[in-house]
């Protein structure tokens, strides 16, 4: 608006002095027109009368002309010249010309003039002086300047009010978004962002926030429930030593007592001590601290000495186990020992009498899959997704001793993952599959 200002001003104090130009111009030809007519004496010396007649009603207008030797042949009444204007046209007539717009201020009165060579008819130079008084543009120009100070003081705050109210309006939005956040805790990562009603430039900060949130709320829930299990978990077999314990503090007993009572103790020692293992190796594989080796694994002779290693177990169960396929896949032949044993081992448990264990091996294009599948109850389909969750089971009524602390599957899908591969489950038509799927080389 400054800017505008300025050059609003500029152009009108430009419009004024061509405007004065122009009317000085005017002048002049009129009084050249009648100079150039006079060809005798008696014509120049009616030409003043003519002169005062011609420039009647021009206030703030005076004329004076000077003859060839610069004494004063024609003056209007209150003419008051610079006397350098006069001089610098008698000494170089060439350089006064109409052109050239002369401003000065005297007596605190601003003028505008020009001055030019003439020539009578008869021949005799003259040196004919115009100076316009522009006072009166001085006084528009000083109410023009402070009309626009005001409109653009006024304008500047109109800017500012509008700017602030329209900032307000549009950053409303913006502002529920972070009071909803700011409300946002542990106990209510349930709270979701409002989509609705927003501007299109917030949607995707609501959608990517609400996918944060979702994520949270799911790691609170799930360490809450890890948290919690943890305590039952190790809550019982604790009781379970402290029982034992004072039952055998209560009498005396002979050495078989106190052995037989040691021998149960270790076995909840033995389960307590593999549960803590088993949660520190899940926190290995959730802090990246898993890294298998390389080497070449032979899916179907780990298979094999795992049979041989659960066979009396299936025998006891009265379940048979069966092979088919090959694959070899490089990794760590530990860890996926490991993966193998609990897929193998969960199958028999939940398989009935009288039925078999599958686990077929294939290599389809530049990928090894291993199916594990046992017959038995179906796993609801609500269940699945939850399948591989730490602690988790599908039938909580289940004895944790003879069915185990529910992190076997937990630890199978870090050491697929660990190894690039994938773990999924399906249980219909009263088969549950395990199938394992991992990279070969160039996969």
């Amino acid at each position: 608006m400054l800017a505008t200002a300025y050059v609003l001003t500029q152009a009108v104090e430009a419009h004024f002095e061509e405007e004065d130009h122009h009317e000085l111009n005017g002048k002049l030809d009129l009084i050249q027109n009648l100079f150039r007519h006079a060809s005798s004496q008696r014509e120049l010396d009616r030409l003043p009368q003519q002169l005062d007649d011609a420039l009647v009603g021009h206030h703030g207008l005076a004329v004076v002309v000077t003859d060839g030797t610069g004494n004063i042949w024609f003056a209007t009444s209150g003419a008051d010249f610079p006397h350098r204007l006069l001089q610098v046209c008698q000494a170089r007539p060439a350089a006064c010309t109409e052109e050239t717009l002369h401003q000065w201020q005297k007596n605190g009165v601003s003028n505008r003039g020009i001055a030019a060579s003439i020539t009578a008819g008869d021949g005799t130079p003259y040196i004919v002086a115009l100076v316009q008084d522009i006072q009166h543009h001085e006084l528009f120009m000083d109410t023009f300047r402070s009309l626009l100070g005001i409109a653009i003081a006024l304008a500047a705050l109109a800017t500012a009010s509008l700017g602030w109210a329209v900032t307000r309006w549009g950053l409303s939005p913006l502002r529920k978004v972070t009071d909803t956040v700011a409300g946002i805790s542990a106990e209510r990562l349930g709270a979701r962002l409002p989509s609705a009603g927003l501007p299109a430039e917030l949607m995707p900060l609501a959608t990517a926030f609400n996918a944060m949130l979702a994520r949270l709320d799911d790691a609170f829930r799930r360490l809450s429930e890890f948290s919690s299990n943890i305590a039952h978990e190790l809550r019982t077999p604790i009781s379970n030593l402290m029982t034992q314990t004072q039952v055998a503090l209560s009498t005396a007993r002979n050495s078989d007592e106190y052995k037989e009572i040691l021998y149960s103790s270790l076995e909840e020692y033995e389960r307590m001590a593999q549960m803590v293992g088993d949660m520190l190796y899940l926190a290995q594989a959730d802090n990246g601290l898993l890294r298998p080796g390389l080497e070449t694994v032979d899916l179907s002779s780990e298979t094999t000495n795992l049979f041989d290693y659960f066979e009396a177990w299936a025998e006891e169960r009265g379940v048979s186990l069966l092979q088919t396929g090959s694959a070899s896949v490089p990794g760590d032949r530990l860890m996926l020992r490991r993966a193998l044993s609990n897929l193998i081992s969960n199958a028999i448990r939940h398989t009935p009498q009288g039925h078999t264990v599958r686990v077929t091996l294939e290599t389809p294009g530049d990928k090894a899959v291993v199916v594990v599948e046992n017959p038995g109850p179906e796993i609801p389909a609500g269940h699945i997704p939850r399948l591989f969750d730490r602690f988790y089971r599908v039938d909580p009524s289940r004895e944790r001793k003879s069915d185990g602390a529910g992190l076997g599957l937990a630890i199978v899908k870090s050491i697929v993952e660990a190894h690039g591969g994938v773990l999924s489950v399906t249980s219909a038509n009263g088969v549950t599959r395990f199938q394992l799927t991992l990279p070969m080389p160039g996969g």
